[in-house]
């Protein structure tokens, strides 16, 4: 193992769900406003994963006042406080960029099925 190797298994995090495109996720950031911070909230469904290791990234859409917004998140960012899956969606592609056209119930993904 190369010393980049090992400097970058020590920064990735272990507490991370299993996260796929589709599911709604609820993703606690810290936010810097001025010489404070606080814990920002933000839920909305996972529209896809990108890179790999230590640069993965999701990005997470959600409906704020009938407008759309997306944000990016580095997972393994140490801004990044938790992530928690709400429910898993179904998904047959691995980016859902057809989300952004839809509106209101038809932006909604079927709950995937929990094999018991």
């Amino acid at each position: 193992m190369n010393i980049l190797d090992e400097v970058v298994s020590s920064q990735l995090r272990t507490d991370l769900p299993e996260i796929a495109p589709g599911d709604t996720v609820r993703v606690a950031a810290k936010v810097v406003e001025g010489n404070r911070e606080r814990i920002q909230v933000f839920e909305g469904t996972v529209m896809r994963l990108r890179g790999g290791c230590i640069t993965r990234s999701i990005t997470v859409r959600r409906i704020a006042s009938g407008v759309g917004v997306e944000r990016t998140f580095k997972i393994h960012s140490p801004r990044i406080e938790r992530i928690e899956v709400v429910r898993h969606g179904v998904a047959r592609r691995a980016q859902l960029y057809f989300l952004r056209k839809r509106i209101g119930k038809a932006a909604s993904l079927r709950e995937r099925r929990v094999n018991s």
